[in-house]
Parts: structure tokens; C-alpha cells; sequence
């Protein structure tokens, strides 16, 4: 006597087997051709080139030996920097406030952001402070100095990009693995 193994009737296939291959194809194509119609859309960079400058001596330690031949936004150097420098190593679960105060500090803004959770700070940089979304889904890939807000379970996160990793109430050379909100800067 054969036996087979039983498969309950909704995991059964329902399509017919001269169809498995051309569909197979049919979805790696659609893969691999997903970054490059995704990237057809981007808009044109905030960074403004008559307020950017080069670096001096003194920061380029804090940016990296790469840092020189490039040009940054003085305020966004600024903010980064405060929020390194307050940074612990690991989080006291109070990003968002940390950001605010660098934000305040280094004069980004005039007052000090209402709202109470993270995943709140998009809403309130762009209708209150006149932050903008940039159209960039990749942390990595974010503009020094630029905030980056996520959502997710909780309060959500937000943090600094640096040229060393992302900075908030911590250091860490890694983004946050929450589900990303958007990526802001403040045009000049």
C-alpha cells in the first residue's frame, strides 16, 4: 500500500503546471527591473551651493578623511554636532526630544517642537518648521544632518544622519529597523 501525504485544499496549487515557469520569469524580471523604474522619479536636491562650504581643519576629524572634498550645509554640521555630543551610547528612549533640543540649539528652528512622539515629528517639522520630504527611502543614502522619522509599534524613532552612522539620544552606525516615514532637511 503507497501512502501520500495529505495537503489541505487552500495549499494546493491552483495553477497549472505549464504556467509555473513563464510566471517564474515573469516575477524575477520584475525584480530586478524594480530599482531602476523606481529611481525614475526623484526629485531635485535641496542642497544649496551658494550657502554650502568646505570644511575647516578642525572638523574634518568628526567627518572623516573623505569629508574635505565635499561641501555642507553649516547649520546641518552644526545640529549633527550637538547631537553627537550630547549622545549616549545606548538609547534612554528619548530621541525625539533629543533631536529637538539639537534642532533648537544650533538654530535650525525657534521653538522647541509640541509633539510628544516620535513618529509625530514628520507632521510637525513639515506644517510647523518648514522642514521638507526629500525623496529617499535609503537612511544610507540620506544627507548629512538630515532627520529621519520612523514609525512602527510605540512611539516610533527619530535620528540625525552623520557621516559616521545616525546619531539621536545614541550613537549608532546602523538606521533604526522600524518601517521609515520620510527623510527631511530644511532648505536654506
Amino acid at each position: 500500500m503507497r501512502h501520500t501525504r495529505y495537503v489541505p485544499a487552500p495549499f494546493r496549487s491552483q495553477v497549472p503546471m505549464n504556467l509555473k515557469f513563464p510566471l517564474f520569469l515573469f516575477f524575477c524580471s520584475s525584480a530586478l527591473l524594480a530599482p531602476f523604474v523606481s529611481g525614475a522619479d526623484r526629485v531635485q536636491s535641496l542642497y544649496d551651493p551658494k550657502t554650502a562650504q568646505k570644511l575647516d581643519v578642525t572638523k574634518l576629524s568628526f567627518f572623516g578623511p573623505k569629508a574635505g572634498k565635499f561641501r555642507y550645509d553649516q547649520r546641518m554640521i552644526h545640529a549633527s554636532e550637538i547631537a553627537a555630543a550630547r549622545a549616549h551610547r545606548h538609547s534612554t528612549s528619548r530621541c525625539w526630544g533629543y533631536v529637538k533640543d539639537a534642532l533648537v540649539a544650533s538654530k535650525i528652528i525657534e521653538s522647541r517642537p509640541k509633539s510628544e512622539f516620535a513618529k509625530e515629528a514628520a507632521q510637525e517639522l513639515t506644517q510647523t518648521y518648514g522642514f521638507k520630504l526629500i525623496r529617499e527611502n535609503n537612511p544610507y543614502n540620506a544627507p548629512i544632518g538630515s532627520v529621519i522619522v520612523y514609525g512602527g509599534r510605540g512611539a516610533g524613532h527619530v535620528e540625525f544622519r552623520t557621516s559616521f552612522g545616525f546619531v539621536s539620544d545614541f550613537v549608532s552606525i546602523k538606521p533604526s529597523p522600524r518601517p521609515l516615514i520620510g527623510i527631511y532637511v530644511k532648505p536654506a
